[in-house]
């Protein structure tokens, strides 16, 4: 067969064949989130004494009263990974819509007082603190939605949790500030089974363990008061988020906690781990951005 009628056929073929599929290598990575130009929050504001124990605080134009979106980053619960500006593109989007945003810091593993119990509690501290700072900048604590992203989606569902905290645990208050909705971004929410059979990226089984506190608490249900789907679900409605082609947070870890939970699941098809907090995606906006807007109306 002569070369020329070979092309030819491969052409044809080629022109037929169906469209290649999106994988995990056509998403972005948190460094090209980050390559991009961020605006700044309205105000920082201490919810404790530590350098880490902070929220930045971002408010739309207008009177108020203001619905609150509470953003809690991600970065593996780790120390040396980015912190509150990989949700400030979230936040500066949400602001120009008319919503109050918290995006709040917390020591991580790595800081002095970080994992269990300081990471908790600087969670806990900093929503809670939501009551402090409300009056004096019209923030509606009626219309509170909780978003996290990875790490910090794990920290959203707790934090939706507490009440059904074990009263024994150092990480059980008494009153804290409810919440109308919770949207888990590629969350881990079950740390037992992340560690047993999760991706290395975020460090493997001795990052579930120094969050967790294993070697200290040895001999303790380490999971009783830390992963969320040991806990009770919430009153609020719950949506847990991934991205079809997450190599992170792989979707199968979405729907067992659902379950579990009574939560809605939802599946992003061609998304992947950092494509569900930029505000440019079709996933924050077709998706991701609609279910905020019902929860705090």
């Amino acid at each position: 067969m002569k070369r020329t009628v070979v092309a030819a056929i491969l052409a044809v073929m080629t022109a037929c064949a169906p469209p290649t599929q999106a994988s995990a290598a056509d998403t972005i990575s948190f460094s090209d989130l980050l390559a991009r130009p961020r605006a700044a929050a309205d105000s920082t504001i201490a919810y404790g004494p530590g350098p880490q124990q902070f929220g930045e605080l971002w408010l739309p134009k207008g009177q108020g009263p203001f619905p609150v979106v509470v953003l809690i980053h991600g970065g593996c619960w780790q120390a040396d990974l980015p912190g509150t500006e990989l949700m400030d593109y979230l936040a500066a989007d949400l602001r120009d819509r008319g919503y109050a945003v918290w995006n709040l810091e917390y020591r991580r593993i790595g800081h002095p007082g970080g994992a269990w119990p300081g990471t908790f509690t600087d969670v806990a501290a900093g929503l809670d603190d939501l009551r402090t700072i409300a009056g004096p900048r019209a923030l509606d604590l009626s219309r509170v939605v909780l978003v996290g992203h990875s790490a910090g989606g794990h920290l959203a569902s707790w934090a939706a949790a507490r009440p059904g905290l074990p009263k024994k645990s150092p990480l059980w208050a008494a009153d804290p500030l409810a919440v109308k909705g919770v949207i888990s971004l590629a969350g881990i929410n079950d740390l037992e089974a992340f560690r047993a059979t999760g991706p290395d990226r975020c460090g493997g089984p001795q990052t579930i363990d120094d969050l967790v506190s294993a070697v200290t608490r040895a001999g303790q249900d380490v999971y009783a008061d830390t992963s969320p789907m040991r806990l009770p679900a919430p009153s609020a409605p719950v949506v847990v988020v991934s991205g079809e082609l997450d190599p992170i947070v792989p979707p199968a870890f979405g729907p067992p906690f659902a379950a579990r939970w009574s939560a809605t699941e939802l599946t992003i098809k061609d998304a992947g781990h950092f494509e569900l907090i930029d505000p440019t995606s079709p996933a924050w906006k077709g998706e991701i951005l609609p279910l905020i807007q019902g929860m705090a109306k």
